[in-house]
């Protein structure tokens, strides 16, 4: 009773240091974004996302030193899922999120493909180094071509922050570093602090380390995402809440999961099969309900914010049911495939087409 006490302080603890770590890291990059003129977007999907995706990095490398190829690899599948449907789905819920049309021509596809891509590289139960390194290089690439177009809409920089003062001071950037580089390393010592109370807690309970990765490990190096994105909403900056999760995503599969791969040597990255066949899927899965979503008026309401942390429930219940009432794991997969996903379907396309619709009318 004394270690479960002592595992929940950690997890206490964890929390109160990434609340304090998002703020600071929210504060630090829209300034850097105001002097420098980068849109908020571009910083959300870059700067940001790379210092919350640091826990993601650290848990998967530790993990490959230690031999847990499936902790390193459902930490990044299981971070992902967690990315889009609770840190987009609770962002929405704390504000509409407005969706910028670079989001859906471009990053959003961007995702999918990469998603389906390490999917692929996954299928004979291996991630290579070689497929590490492509992956690698494709985040220079894509790091290139962020860096390229950030003055293609000059407009956005313009808006990017109204609550701070334009004319800055030449000492200004070095505060907004300092502010940084500070939301960095409480969101890196909080999420560690996290993952090791939640990890001793779950171990005491007797959860499997693929269920430990698929969920606590992977909900708790998300935290940082969640509360930056939380926060980034609250303060009425969607656009870097949405940018912050689409480029945590990216990350986690060309970083984390790049760099897990080449760290891992000859012998590359052993994948279980259970995350190949169900939730590699869910991954892509995900990330493609998201589109129609915002197709539908621009934004994420409410509502559809909570259909997404709905999935997560669900998701959540099927990966304790097999632990927990296993004789009753077949029956609510079967109403969730017959009964509840055709249901969401008929919404989301019925938004869809009504939103159509009234595009072509006026």
């Amino acid at each position: 009773m004394h270690t479960f006490f002592l595992s929940a302080l950690e997890v206490l603890t964890g929390i109160g240091l990434l609340f304090g770590g998002g703020e600071l890291f929210v504060r630090g990059s829209v300034s850097l974004a105001v002097i420098f003129g980068i849109p908020q977007l571009v910083i959300g999907l870059t700067v940001v996302s790379l210092g919350t995706s640091a826990p993601e990095l650290f848990v998967s490398l530790s993990s490959v030193l230690k031999g847990s190829d499936a902790l390193a690899v459902s930490n990044v599948v299981g971070s992902n899922i967690f990315n889009v449907l609770v840190v987009l789905g609770g962002s929405a819920i704390v504000l509409p999120l407005k969706v910028e049309s670079r989001l859906v021509k471009r990053d959003v596809p961007l995702l999918l493909a990469v998603s389906t891509a390490v999917w692929g590289m996954s299928s004979a139960g291996r991630v290579t180094w070689q497929a590490g390194l492509a992956l690698f290089l494709g985040l220079i690439i894509n790091t290139i071509w962020e860096i390229r177009t950030v003055r293609e809409e000059p407009e956005e920089t313009e808006n990017a922050e109204p609550e701070i003062n334009i004319n800055i001071s030449s000492n200004e950037w070095v505060k907004a570093l300092i502010t940084l580089f500070a939301g960095i390393f409480l969101l890196g010592l909080g999420s560690n602090i996290l993952v090791n109370g939640a990890t001793s807690a779950a171990l005491l309970l007797g959860v499997s380390e693929a269920v430990i990765g698929l969920t606590i490990v992977s909900a708790g190096t998300s935290m940082p995402e969640l509360i930056t994105s939380l926060v980034a909403a609250y303060r009425g900056r969607t656009d870097l809440a949405i940018g912050n999760v689409v480029g945590s995503s990216l990350l986690n599969q060309l970083l984390v999961l790049a760099s897990s791969a080449m760290f891992a040597g000859k012998i590359g990255l052993q994948v279980e099969e259970i995350l190949i066949q169900r939730d590699m899927p869910l991954m892509i899965l995900s990330t493609l309900a998201c589109v129609p979503i915002f197709w539908t008026n621009g934004r994420i309401s409410r509502q559809e914010g909570g259909l997404l942390l709905t999935f997560y429930i669900l998701y959540l219940i099927d990966q304790v049911l097999p632990k927990t009432l296993p004789a009753l794991q077949e029956e609510f997969r079967l109403i969730i495939f017959c009964f509840f996903l055709p249901i969401i379907m008929v919404i989301i396309t019925y938004q869809t087409v009504r939103y159509w619709k009234q595009t072509r009318i006026y």
